[in-house]
């Protein structure tokens, strides 16, 4: 008569089995390298960014920002943790955009000015806080001829539904000019011809 086979019985495995130690090991290594993920994702700096379009000669105001969280690796930007309030912008800062430290400077240091434009003609569609203009002057006379007297002007703001004279609208563009070019268009804006006001295409800001 043939013994039938005794099976035998399973053994947990213990702490020093190999295959126990490698699973957890591998655990570990797995776990490590989520946290890693997980921290680095999560490396975020607090910066200024704008609540709306700032033309260039905007003063920086607290209400001009709001915090956001970014991941950036150079220090081209107005950190949360500093402070511009009073700086003067000197270029377009789009809304939504970071406030570029390049973008500032001193009050002292700006020397542009801000003139109001009354235009002849109505504003093409468009054209508002951040486009980028040319100035275009139509002499009187017989013969009447037009000439630019501002090219690349930043508008700062723009007055719609100002009235109107002698049938034609009248709407008022407040450009940002640079020292060089303000008597020639303070001249042109006195000289009592047709004042249009165009913008470039795409808006230029």
């Amino acid at each position: 008569m043939v013994d039938a086979p005794v099976a035998g019985r399973l053994r947990r495995p213990g702490w020093r089995d190999p295959r126990l130690l490698i699973g957890l090991l591998l655990m570990a290594i797995s776990v490590t390298a989520v946290t890693a993920v997980v921290r680095s994702a999560d490396e975020t700096s607090p910066y200024f960014a704008v609540r709306s379009t700032l033309t260039p000669g905007s003063v920086v105001t607290r209400d001009d920002v709001r915090v956001v969280r970014v991941r950036l690796d150079g220090g081209d930007y107005v950190a949360a943790g500093e402070e511009p309030w009073g700086k003067v912008v000197t270029r377009v800062v789009g809304k939504g955009e970071l406030l570029p430290s390049a973008a500032l400077a001193a009050a002292d240091d700006f020397d542009a000015r801000t003139i109001a434009v009354r235009t002849s003609l109505p504003l093409a569609d468009g054209i508002d806080a951040g486009s980028v203009v040319d100035v275009y002057l139509t002499s009187d006379g017989a013969a009447p001829k037009t000439s630019v007297v501002a090219r690349g002007l930043t508008v700062e703001a723009v007055e719609h539904g100002g009235g109107s004279f002698s049938g034609a609208t009248i709407e008022t563009v407040y450009v940002v000019v640079p020292p060089g070019g303000i008597e020639d268009l303070l001249d042109a804006l006195a000289s009592g011809g047709g004042i249009s006001v165009v913008g470039l295409a795409g808006g230029g800001a």
